[in-house]
Order: C-alpha cells, then structure tokens, then sequence
C-alpha cells in the first residue's frame, strides 16, 4: 500500500492543506511544537479514525472551531481508493470511494503501524493496555477477529448486566452464556494463532537489528492456563470448565471473572520478563522490533505493504541505534513517514514545517 495524499481541514495546530507524499521515505523535520507529530497523527486519524495522542477525537479539532476533516488518497495492489473521516458534533462519518459506510466496514482498508515515544507502554504499562493494543493489530488484518471480539464484549456486557441484577437462572441467561463462551474461546483461539506466527519473525527482527547474541520472545497468558497446544472444541470446554467453577464468586462480585478480558501478553528477553529486567535501551528496541513484526505480519495475511509512521526518531534512539534503524528502512520497501527535529542523513524526501505549514525543501533557520 501507499498513501498518495492528505488533505486536511482543522486539524490540530495545521494550517488547513495538502501533502502529497513519496513511495519511499518521507521525512518532516522542524522545530518542536510546529506539527510534525499532528501531520503524522492526522494520517492515522484517516486510516482507522483515532487518534493515538488522545481518546477523545474532540481535542484534535483547531481551537476555536467545532468540527475537523480528513481525506486519503491511497493505492494497493488493484487500483486507488480514497478514505474520508468527518468529526461533527461529537459523531464520526466514515467514507470510502466516497459512499458513506460503518466503521466495522471502514476499519482495515489501509493497514498502518506507528511508533511513537509513548509505545514503551506496551512493556511497563498494565495489562489492559497489551490487550487493546494486540486486539487492534490483529483486527487491522483480520476482520474476522474484530467480528468476533465485537461479538465477545458485547455478551460481555450482557453476561455482566445478569450476574450484577441476579438474573442467572432465566433461559435468556443459559444462551447468552453459550454465545459468551463460543466467542470467548473464538479469540484465544486466534490470539493464539498470532502470538505463535509474531514471535518468530520479532526475535529474528530484534537479534538483526539490535543483538544478535539474545533471545526475544512474546508470550500469550492465557488465565484458563496452558491452551497453547489446544484446538478451538478444547478452549471452549476449559472455559465453561472455569466459569463452572468461579460462578459462585461471579454472582457475588456482579461481574465476569473469566475469559480473554483478563489474558496479558509478555516479553520474554533471554528467559526474564522484559518489563522487570530490561534497560530502558533494550525496551525501546523490544518495541521497534514488534512494530517491524506488526509489518512484516501484515504482508503475509494480507499479501499488501503496510504504511510504517515512526514519530520523533532523532531524541528517542541512541546513534547506533537509530543507525541500524535507518539503514534497515532505507532496504525496505515499504512507505514510511517519519518526524525528527533535523535531518537524517538518507535518501528521503524532506518537508519542513514551521507553525503548522508545510513547505518542501526547506532548511531549519
């Protein structure tokens, strides 16, 4: 994939405008503070309507207007398509080829990875934050997994509503338990699946770039136990197994205390868990790693490149570090947008922005 242009429209500190981007490695250089990180966080607003600064899309509106828009041009393997994000009023529209859709539709046209500086989280934050994180990868390339754990957090919420208003003994209660468990036992299943093919390509990834003298692995924790080896059938009789036994306790505390909501997801660095026992230098290329992983991942479930956006590389790696970074993306060929407050260095094509403008083959004064 390739995104050809954006055009946006009250958009963060941006003067409203277009950017029509090179095949390769895009770079926008400046200052701090004059929007290098809203041009990238507005690519990703078009291709998967949020945000990753913020959860609430109302904080990327300019100040002192009420409503933002953004559209993409882009290719795939096929032909050009456009994608097109509205925010009015509190309310999302979603449009692709210009027909107005749902966002179950929308969501995975164009697959795009990002790192930013706040993605160490994914090592030393709680678990909730892995599972959003890992849920949303494997939706962008599997649209059957973000169907079914739509399905499983809405019978979540219903299965809660029952044991909280205590109405565990009605026939309505009996079906929706079966569903819970099905689409339960659906997403560890595919979870699973992921975290098996993923840790192969990010310890081979890791050991390229950064150190060849260890060994990187993601591992699933599963809370009904050691399912690795289990085929779907299997997960779902554990599962009914261990709701069996927690029920009385469940019915108790009013909610759910079993199934994928309390699973984690761990990095595992020559045998330690990365969060206690890895530098700050070795978590930052843990993630790297995982967001070359994220690519590579994409590629062979959808046969498509991915678009790579790599925010304020400059302050956030060491030299060699960033080093070894651009000379692996210089060989790729992949599409990457990518912020610094200076040059790189590479065989990129430059944008300078000063006060939200962008201008081509500017210089920093």
């Amino acid at each position: 994939m390739e995104i050809l242009e954006i055009n946006y429209i009250n958009f963060r500190n941006l003067i409203d405008g277009n950017i029509k981007f090179f095949p390769k490695l895009n770079l926008f250089f400046g200052k701090n503070g004059q929007g290098k990180t809203s041009i990238l966080e507005a690519v990703y607003f078009n291709a998967t309507g949020k945000s990753f600064r913020t959860s609430k899309a109302s904080e990327a509106i300019k100040y002192g207007t009420n409503k933002m828009g953004v559209y993409l041009l882009y290719k795939d393997n096929i032909s050009q398509k456009s994608l097109t994000v509205k925010f009015n009023e509190n309310k999302k529209e979603y449009y692709y080829n210009n027909k107005k859709i749902s966002y179950d539709e929308f969501y995975g046209k164009l697959n795009i990875v990002t790192y930013i500086p706040e993605d160490i989280i994914l090592i030393t934050g709680s678990p909730s934050i892995r599972r959003t994180f890992f849920d949303g990868e494997i939706a962008q390339a599997n649209n059957e997994y973000f169907q079914d754990l739509k399905n499983y957090n809405k019978l979540l919420k219903i299965r809660n509503k029952y044991l909280k208003e205590e109405k565990t003994n009605t026939p309505e209660y009996s079906i929706y338990e079966e569903e819970f468990i099905k689409f339960g036992a659906k997403v560890i299943k595919k979870r699973l699946e992921y975290v098996q093919k993923i840790s192969i390509i990010l310890n081979l990834n890791y050991r390229k770039l950064f150190d060849d003298k260890k060994e990187l692995s993601l591992n699933y924790e599963c809370q009904l136990g050691n399912v690795k080896k289990m085929e779907i059938e299997e997960i779902k009789n554990l599962f009914k197994e261990k709701i069996q036994k927690n029920f009385s306790l469940e019915k108790r505390y009013g909610f759910s205390l079993c199934g994928p909501q309390k699973d984690d997801f761990l990095f595992i660095l020559n045998g330690h868990e990365a969060k206690s026992t890895a530098s700050q230098g070795e978590k930052k290329s843990i993630i790297f790693s995982l967001k070359l992983s994220e690519i590579d991942m994409v590629i062979r479930e959808k046969k498509e490149n991915p678009v790579l956006l790599i925010d304020d590389i400059s302050s956030y790696f060491d030299s060699n570090r960033k080093e070894s970074i651009l000379n692996y993306l210089e060989k790729r060929n992949i599409q990457v947008l990518l912020s610094s407050t200076g040059k790189l260095g590479i065989a990129s094509n430059d944008f300078y922005i000063e006060s939200g403008e962008v201008q081509y083959g500017r210089e920093i004064k």
